[in-house]
């Protein structure tokens, strides 16, 4: 009688425990809640507004912003926490707000007030993942620090690249309201050369590289674009797309802006109220080449993506650290509480997303993508972290939701500095200046969603100030200043 020797039947054992393992791994990579994570592909333009294709600008060619848009959620009602650069970026990398960072310049490096803060990249890092950046995520200068590692946080990632391009060589041939000003002050080119001799061209190529050879790990990729940023630099192709001749100008009611309070404007510069009509013209014209300059680069990014089979196990979000005006109110560049400064566009793509190509019309925040991200990859939240999980409206973007948004902005100079807050709501904008001292307007956007008419001196909307207010007030007092750790 055969009799199989005790190697024969450990060599059995160890093949059937092999297999049972190899059929429970299998099974936990083909459940979302398996072993197999999901990757993140982060997308950031730089001082992009909603004046793209998908949010109803019939003018503005964006296709492959638009493309991501019916691959996910668009969230027609999301918010930056400060118009500016550096306070932004470093509230929604933190998913902190700006009197917790109590960054509000573009000087200060946010550990400087946070040292122990564990940063959104910083999180898939600790846990895993392959995290990097690719040009401009944290704050610095442009131009003048392209190439450069700026205020970065070397702590968020494993690896980093600071693209640099002809752009950068080509300074001297922008036209700039102030000549030799070019990061602050409306400026603009029509370029020479190709699309990849540009620094986001460049850019794009570096992502594209990181995410071919780092497809097979879970990664966490930063793609940080510096168009339409100024100086509105982009190959002249893209300028032809917009014929000067047929851009349109900002309206607005003659005298609107009597009963809006001094603060609400002081982002204003000398210069930009001395261009005519036709300069106006042209910087709009520069402003959007730019706009489908780089959305030409974001289509080269997520074309690799599915080349590369990633798409199906990948969240992608494209938005901006600020909103952008074009004349709106007599402004132009960032820093006012008025929509157009303070509203982003925000796109988010989970795979196989259950609301595909649905808009959402709820008030969300940048400082909402920390938890929602950690939350859909099954990372722990840091329990003080300000956002919430966008998880609910990814699903059903029509659900409930109550949270409003807040953008706040500071005034004054250094002997005499006040803080505006902005709240939010579907419906309503409501900002005070200095507590109200300097100021209160109020919006109605379901009759005036250009924000023409300030409200605050209506005695017929004395309550819902009083409503708004007290809304304001009760979320500006959660966030004194903290620090964070991981929960």
């Amino acid at each position: 009688m055969y009799r199989p020797s005790s190697y024969f039947l450990a060599a059995l054992l160890a093949a059937l425990v092999a297999a049972t393992t190899s059929i429970r791994i299998a099974a936990a990579d083909d459940s979302p809640e398996g072993s197999k994570k999901l990757n993140v592909l982060f997308i950031v333009s730089d001082d992009l507004n909603n004046t793209l294709h998908c949010y109803g600008n019939p003018q503005v060619q964006s296709p492959n912003i638009d493309a991501l848009a019916k691959r996910g959620v668009r969230f027609d009602r999301a918010y930056c926490q400060y118009p500016l650069c550096n306070p932004s970026r470093a509230s929604f990398l933190t998913g902190l707000r700006p009197d917790q960072t109590r960054v509000q310049d573009n000087g200060v490096h946010f550990r400087t007030n946070v040292k122990d803060v564990v940063t959104l990249p910083q999180q898939f890092r600790n846990h895993g993942y392959y995290v990097a950046r690719v040009g401009k995520l944290y704050h610095y200068g442009v131009p003048g620090q392209i190439g450069t590692n700026g205020l970065d946080d070397a702590s968020s990632w494993d690896e980093v690249v600071n693209p640099r391009g002809r752009d950068k060589d080509d300074e001297d041939k922008i036209f700039s309201l102030v000549p030799g000003q070019f990061g602050g002050t409306l400026s603009w080119l029509a370029a020479d050369g190709t699309d990849e001799e540009q620094t986001d061209g460049i850019g794009a190529a570096a992502a594209i590289d990181l995410l071919e050879r780092h497809r097979d790990e879970p990664f966490f990729i930063a793609m940080g674009f510096y168009r339409p940023h100024t100086p509105y630099v982009a190959p002249k192709p893209y300028f032809e797309l917009y014929p000067t001749g047929e851009i349109a100008l900002a309206p607005g009611p003659k005298g609107h802006l009597k009963n809006v309070p001094r603060p609400a404007l002081a982002s204003a510069k000398a210069e930009q109220k001395e261009m005519t009509d036709d300069r106006r013209r042209e910087a709009i014209q520069a402003y959007q080449a730019s706009i489908t300059f780089m959305d030409a680069q974001v289509g080269h990014v997520v074309d690799a993506l599915d080349r590369l089979g990633l798409s199906n196990r990948t969240i992608v979000v494209m938005t901006s650290d600020h909103g952008y005006h074009l004349g709106e109110h007599g402004l132009w560049q960032k820093m006012s509480l008025f929509e157009q400064s303070a509203r982003v566009p925000l796109i988010i793509v989970p795979p196989q997303c259950k609301a595909r190509g649905q808009a959402s019309p709820r008030t969300v925040e940048l400082v909402d993508l920390y938890p929602t991200l950690a939350d859909l990859c099954g990372l722990p939240v840091p329990e003080n972290l300000t956002g919430q999980s966008l998880r609910p409206l990814l699903e059903d973007p029509q659900g409930e939701w109550d949270k409003p948004a807040i953008t706040q902005v500071r005034r004054g100079n250094q002997q005499q500095r006040f803080l505006g807050y902005s709240l939010r709501t579907e419906r309503w904008r409501y900002t005070e200046w200095d507590g109200g001292n300097r100021g209160v307007q109020l919006y109605d956007h379901e009759n005036d969603p250009l924000e023409y008419n300030n409200l605050a001196d209506d005695p017929a909307h004395e309550a819902t100030i009083a409503q708004l207010r007290d809304m304001l007030h009760e979320r500006i007092g959660r966030t004194a200043p903290s620090d964070q750790s991981d929960k």
